[in-house]
């Protein structure tokens, strides 16, 4: 497996996996806007549109602790994995004030409501970007200029795991690059596969930047570490002051 994924992904992946021991890089993306340019008039590059008061009730944000409060720090110019405790009620604050312009917290839905026009921009993941992009050709995905969580899923096999040998063979054969290219096209959830782009024909996935972004795309962006029980119950808890304020 390991010949098939891209230096960057093993270098990004030692920030969860230390020497890359445990994990091999299977998906990976990034979260970013999606907008509709027919209700949007400026340039979307920045997470402060987000806090734009012209888009009252047309913006849609993730009901997640640590998405909402990454889009919220990197506006703020610090890392999404801080644990300062002033950094992040700076950014609880800045959530909470705007509350108001969020037409709703979502999920599952975040992408209906974006496809049918009911919003004109929400948080969203890469993958589900193009999803909705070749629903409704009038949306857009841009990375904003302060930098996003670039995130991977990975292929692990539990300690207690009773058929090891098969699971190495299971993972060998999930990276295997023709495997690799009918399974993105299945998921349309970036690939680390360096093989996959070139043998990728649709015309749809073919040389698209939502989820074949050049190098500077993810260059530098951070992904998310485990901050341990303190560190997930402060973002929780401020969380929660931002959904019952």
């Amino acid at each position: 497996a390991r010949q098939y994924v891209g230096k960057q992904f093993w270098t990004q992946s030692e920030s969860f996996d230390p020497g890359n021991r445990y994990a091999v890089p299977y998906c990976w993306g990034t979260v970013g806007i999606v907008y509709n340019r027919t209700m949007v008039d400026e340039p979307v590059d920045s997470w402060s549109i987000l806090w734009n008061e012209k888009y009252k009730n047309e913006i849609i944000m993730q009901d997640s602790p640590r998405d909402s409060f990454m889009v919220a720090l990197k506006r703020l110019g610090y890392s999404l994995n801080t644990t300062d405790p002033q950094q992040i009620k700076e950014a609880r604050d800045m959530l909470i004030a705007q509350k108001p312009l969020v037409q709703a917290y979502g999920i599952d839905d975040v992408k209906d409501k974006l496809v049918s026009g009911e919003a004109a921009m929400g948080v969203v993941f890469s993958g589900e970007a193009l999803r909705m992009i070749l629903e409704n050709w009038d949306l857009e995905y841009v990375i904003p200029k302060e930098g996003t969580n670039l995130w991977i899923d990975s292929w692990v096999i539990p300690r207690n795991a009773e058929h090891v040998e098969n699971a190495h063979k299971f993972i060998d054969f999930m990276s295997r690059p023709d495997i690799a290219l009918k399974n993105f096209e299945y998921l349309t959830y970036s690939t680390p596969n360096t093989a996959v782009p070139a043998m990728e024909e649709d015309e749809d996935y073919k040389d698209n930047p939502v989820v074949f972004p050049p190098e500077e795309a993810y260059a530098g962006q951070e992904t998310y570490k485990y901050l341990g029980e303190e560190g997930d119950k402060r973002y929780n808890d401020e969380w929660i002051q931002v959904k019952v304020w």
